[in-house]
């Protein structure tokens, strides 16, 4: 599966003619277990909040990265609802230019531990289960210490709005 694009795409931040952009692409997943809460990763040095996900690979399909960012973040195994891209971002953040692609996902097996890189371990990643309602609150209260962090804010918080319509 690769990219089936989004008609209109929520654009964060502001293309600038005179920036060469690198290009990323990247999944991001709004995943629900059996009691019907979503996983929520938690950046404790920049305090913010951030649905799992990451950078595609190049030639990699959207349902393998979405499986291996995943369990990465949260040690869980899901499965997609739909091979449909549910929503779509694009941001433009200093030289980057990213496109996240986001799937809904079941949980179908939590037993499973975070394999974190050593960037994630020193931002003090951590995932945690949250109500849908519980989730989209944290997101619109934590008050992020990066520009990074307030980026992502306004994406995952449209993109778990759109998941949960």
């Amino acid at each position: 599966m690769t990219s089936q694009s989004i008609a209109n795409a929520k654009v964060i931040g502001i293309k600038h003619r005179n920036v060469s952009y690198i290009e990323r692409h990247a999944i991001r997943v709004v995943a629900f277990n059996s009691a019907g809460e979503v996983a929520l990763v938690y950046a404790k040095r920049d305090n913010y909040y951030k649905l799992p996900g990451g950078g595609i690979d190049p030639g990699e399909d959207h349902a393998v990265a979405a499986q291996r960012e995943m369990q990465e973040e949260t040690g869980g195994l899901i499965k997609l609802r739909t091979q449909q891209c549910i929503a779509e971002t694009e941001e433009y953040r200093n030289d980057l230019h990213q496109t996240s692609y986001c799937y809904v996902a079941d949980l179908v097996d939590g037993t499973g531990k975070p394999n974190l890189t050593e960037d994630e371990i020193q931002d003090g990643l951590i995932h945690q289960w949250k109500s849908v309602d519980e989730a989209k609150d944290l997101l619109a209260a934590v008050e992020p210490k990066s520009e990074l962090g307030r980026y992502i804010k306004e994406r995952d918080s449209y993109l778990l709005e759109e998941a949960t319509k």
